[in-house]
């Protein structure tokens, strides 16, 4: 990839190595790191090294010059303004330029903008602005024209409020395992940035499954996972937090003819303590968790890993599939679980190209399955 800005934007970090040389520098590091853990090889899945982020947010600076993208510097409390990101796809890469020169040129839609969200699928872009100032109906009819120009949804966000222009969600496709799977994502809501690498997980995790009952998924979001992974199960329950993210993974059902998911909207502690009989929830009133017979767990948990308490009780599985966007607590739940466990499949995926991030993926197995 090449780009105007390498060694001044803060974004990209890796910049003076090749693509094979950052891939090799990952590979390297989790070999180092997890060389306690007696992980002696690993599946490597790489991603286009430019034009693969599906999601982005920009900054918009403004000065006597007109309006401009930006983004951090390298040195902190300073700001790069930015013509184009390669890292964004092409529809994203497409859009940006000619978008700002429209908002540019119409008062109402650039005064007072701080900063622009981009959200890419295979159907449609969806554009949300946030603004330092009250926007109203009046606002509605500039961003209408937004939408008309360059076919795609317009949100726009101020304190309190949003205005949504037609949709506030999109339709994505993705390919797995020769099968098409169809996601609703809300805006808002967390979904994976690189769809490349997004269909490489999905494929590695539903590979690995063997001898399957039913499935218990923590941390579930939209359905990335859970939607594949249900072709696979007898029956699928699987919790999240959020609300939108529930809503919208209910619908992604609907629209691939999945009927064996349950999804529950509650904490994994609160799970943990359901499903160990602790206490009884309301939201649980209508399913019989007796009915179950989980043979595997899948978590895919925020950066700070996993809790001792639900690491506690997952441990109760066969197996294991683990997702994680963080080398360090991945290691530290792995350290906890290693004496009942055995590590049979390591993956590392590079999501993140030109950035030190690394997601990996573990399959663990009693040491008696």
């Amino acid at each position: 990839m090449e780009c105007n800005y390498f060694g001044v934007c803060g974004s990209c970090k890796l910049y003076e190595l090749s693509y094979e040389e950052q891939v090799q520098k990952k590979q390297l590091y989790i070999k180092e790191l997890f060389e306690s853990l007696h992980v002696k090889s690993f599946e490597t899945f790489t991603s286009p090294d430019s034009h693969y982020r599906n999601r982005a947010e920009f900054r918009i600076w403004h000065d006597d010059d007109g309006m401009h993208y930006a983004m951090n510097q390298i040195e902190k409390k300073k700001v790069v303004l930015i013509d184009k990101c390669p890292k964004v796809v092409k529809k994203i890469d497409d859009l940006m330029t000619p978008l700002k020169r429209m908002i540019e040129s119409d008062e109402m839609l650039r005064r007072k903008l701080f900063s622009i969200e981009f959200l890419s699928s295979t159907t449609k872009v969806l554009v949300s602005m946030l603004y330092h100032k009250k926007i109203d109906e009046s606002w509605d009819i500039h961003a209408k024209k937004l939408e008309d120009t360059f076919g795609i949804a317009v949100i726009g966000r101020s304190k309190k409020v949003k205005r949504v222009i037609s949709d506030d969600f999109v339709i994505d496709e993705l390919h797995v395992n020769k099968n098409l799977y169809m996601y609703k994502i809300i805006e808002g809501g967390f979904s994976q940035p690189n769809s490349s690498v997004n269909a490489h997980m999905i494929e590695w995790a539903t590979l690995h499954v063997n001898n399957p009952k039913d499935l218990l998924e923590l941390y579930c979001g939209h359905g990335n996972f859970t939607i594949p992974f249900a072709k696979q199960f007898n029956k699928v329950l699987a919790t999240e937090i959020s609300k939108s993210s529930i809503k919208s993974a209910k619908e992604s059902c609907e629209m691939n003819d999945v009927t064996n998911i349950e999804f529950i909207r509650m904490s994994v502690e609160d799970l943990t303590s359901a499903l160990k009989k602790e206490r009884e929830f309301v939201r649980l009133k209508e399913i019989n968790l007796d009915d179950y017979d989980f043979s595997h767990v899948f978590v895919d948990p925020p950066r700070a890993g996993i809790d001792e308490k639900s690491l506690e009780f997952i441990s109760q599985f066969e197996t294991i599939i683990y997702i994680s966007c963080n080398p360090e607590t991945l290691k530290r739940d792995l350290e906890f679980l290693k004496d009942k466990f055995e590590i049979k499949n390591f993956a590392i995926f590079d999501q993140f190209p030109h950035t030190d991030h690394i997601e990996s993926g573990v399959i663990l197995q009693t040491h008696q399955a």
